[in-house]
């Protein structure tokens, strides 16, 4: 992912007009820093999650012990100190869901964690055989979400997700996909299916969802898990050099990463982002993103309709 370190210290007020002076710019920023982080609830349940969680793919694909380990752990502390829970993963993460399993074990996080994970598997019996392997990997006996990832052999998984989860190896079942080109099948899948989540890609540059797929998951009473908020940080190659938005302060925004969680979150049917993140600092940012004011409707049409 693109480096997000020249975009941690922009400038709240760069290019913004604000009439708030400096006195009142701390204060903002040491509220925000001290508030809770938003939470919305599960509709299948009522389960309040708070809105940012994070994900697992590049991030933590890694060594166990190796310094890039240990510099996760740093993460994942500051991730649950901060009140967060949701973690996602996937067997396909190149070894990623036995590395947070053994950090979730070593920290003694997993009873604070909301633990999401996949499965990806062309039939039955290679689905049941994944499935035991990543219990093995993530060092439990059950997770709290299991999806079917990318829609594969959906027919198939979902089946077997929901038998798993009358068993109490998993508390909801859902379906994710990353792309634009899985809309129109996750929205048919919907409409036919009972679900307890989606996950899904949206974004400022990508926010096709909101047409169909978002207000129909809000209708079917559907948690929704954004993925791909940064676009795989194409985002931050965009605004190299940019000013944040002139209100980008009334949202309590102070940085790009920020602003572009905050637009994922902001609509109404989102659950929870899961930006996936390896370094300490980009954690503290992304958490912050999770507090203060959403963005308005005015706002998220200005940012859906730029040219990224």
């Amino acid at each position: 992912m693109f480096s997000r370190r020249g975009f941690l210290g922009t400038s709240l007020w760069a290019g913004a007009g604000l009439a708030l002076g400096p006195m009142a710019a701390s204060a903002r920023a040491a509220d925000a820093a001290t508030a809770a982080l938003r939470t919305r609830e599960v509709p299948a349940s009522g389960e309040a999650l708070p809105v940012i969680g994070a994900g697992t793919s590049g991030s933590f694909e890694t060594r166990i012990g190796s310094s890039e380990y240990q510099r996760l752990k740093q993460v994942m502390k500051i991730f649950f100190d901060a009140g967060a829970t949701v973690f996602d993963t996937s067997p396909n993460y190149g070894g990623a869901d036995a590395v947070l399993g053994a950090l979730l074990e070593e920290g003694g996080w997993r009873e604070r964690c909301f633990l999401a994970t996949k499965i990806a598997a062309d039939s039955r019996a290679e689905g049941e055989a994944q499935w035991a392997r990543s219990l093995k990997s993530l060092r439990t006996d059950h997770v709290e979400l299991l999806q079917v990832h990318n829609l594969r052999d959906w027919k198939t998984q979902l089946p077997l997700a929901r038998e798993l989860k009358e068993q109490g190896k998993t508390r909801y079942v859902g379906v994710t996909h990353y792309l634009q080109s899985g809309l129109d099948e996750m929205a048919d899948i919907l409409r036919s299916e009972p679900l307890d989540f989606i996950q899904i890609n949206y974004s400022v540059n990508a926010p096709e969802a909101a047409k169909t797929v978002l207000p129909l998951a809000r209708d079917k009473g559907v948690a929704v898990l954004i993925n791909r908020a940064y676009d795989d940080g194409r985002l931050f190659r965009a605004v190299k050099g940019k000013p944040l938005p002139g209100w980008a302060g009334e949202a309590g925004i102070g940085s790009w990463a920020q602003l572009f969680l905050k637009f994922a979150l902001s609509h109404p049917a989102t659950t929870a982002v899961i930006p996936a993140s390896s370094k300490p600092e980009h954690q503290i940012d992304n958490l912050k993103a999770g507090r203060g004011p959403l963005l308005s409707d005015a706002q998220q049409r200005q940012l859906a309709g730029m040219d990224w």
